[in-house]
């Protein structure tokens, strides 16, 4: 069994979730424990050392593990660092795979979360056995990864494919975190949804809708999808516009790198053809006949929350012996 194994960590803003995965990608033992709970980087990682050898002497031990895959905010598979995370507590450049490498004696890469996610669909998931094809999360932010001739795109600094940051729709909606006007983010994520639902019901006063049952706080994207399997007109109409932005967002996207398929994963998928109907619709109608009715759209078959996970370890079986 030498070496059938790898760890893959996932660092989120709030919490840390790490797994012992085997080839196939089944998760033989996994663990949890929060980020943001610890204002030094090296507090979190003697938390995590503790909690992460317990798991490895449950699988009989580090002889057993090929390496360790970690996906994280702004990690750059190049240097290995954490550079200048936006919501983790540790400011500045962290050099993180250093610092695994040197607690657990284990080969350590690392990569950005939504990198991560691209590697575990082509490793593990919808997207196995494809050369070419783009990873779109659509949760509380956008995600994405992108791969072309069997590799994933990292361009000469590591920071490659942040589509979620394109502008989309110019001097459009600010997104708060960046300072960009127009970006996909502001209008795709689950913020943006309900950002579009806001809007709506301040621009159309008269207009019927159960989400005016609840005040501007209460209102998310959840709520919004409940609305909208209900028949209602104005959550239905929210779904169609986010549909069209992220359609024509993928149209680029597809002229780009002209992927076999495009992946959609996150919370927003949640809602089915509500919104993947004008997602699709408006997506071929905005590419060339030579690109039309070849890239297909596909929803993850990853478990959600064990996605990150299996992502992560991936990277691992990529290390040379």
């Amino acid at each position: 069994m030498s070496q059938q194994l790898a760890v893959g960590i996932d660092i989120g803003g709030t919490n840390t979730k790490f797994g012992i995965v085997d080839r196939r990608g089944n998760i033989l033992c996994q663990d949890r424990m929060s980020t943001k709970a610890h204002e030094e980087v090296t507090m979190f990682l003697a938390e995590l050392h503790q909690r992460l050898t317990k798991l490895i002497e449950q699988v009989g031990g580090i002889e057993n593990i090929k390496g360790i895959g970690v996906g994280a905010p702004n990690g750059n598979y190049y240097t290995g660092n954490i550079e200048y995370a936006p919501n983790l507590r540790w400011k500045g450049i962290i050099p993180l795979a250093q610092m695994l490498e040197e607690l657990f004696s284990l080969p350590t890469v690392l990569t950005n979360d939504a990198n991560a996610a691209a590697l575990g669909e082509m490793t593990y998931g919808t997207a196995r056995g494809m050369k070419d094809f783009i990873t779109i999360t659509l949760g509380t932010g956008v995600g994405s990864g992108i791969v072309a001739n069997g590799q994933l795109i990292y361009g000469h600094d590591g920071f490659a494919g942040e589509l979620g940051h394109v502008i989309v729709i110019p001097g459009g909606r600010l997104h708060h975190g960046t300072g960009a006007h127009g970006s996909l983010e502001a209008y795709a994520s689950a913020t943006g949804v309900t950002n579009t639902a806001l809007e709506l019901l301040a621009a159309r006063p008269d207009q019927e809708s159960l989400l005016r049952n609840h005040t501007a706080e209460e209102i998310d994207s959840k709520m919004i999808y409940e609305a909208a399997i209900k028949g209602d007109k104005l959550a239905i109409e929210i779904y169609e516009y986010t549909g069209k932005v992220l359609g024509e967002a993928l149209a680029n996207f597809v002229m780009f790198s002209s992927p076999e398929a495009i992946v959609l994963f996150g919370g927003l998928t949640q809602a089915g053809d509500l919104i993947m109907r004008p997602v699709r619709e408006h997506m071929e109608k905005n590419l060339l006949p030579i690109f039309q009715n070849k890239v297909k759209l596909l929803f993850s078959e990853l478990k959600e929350s064990d996605a990150a996970i299996l992502g992560a370890s991936a990277m691992a079986w990529e290390m040379k012996d």
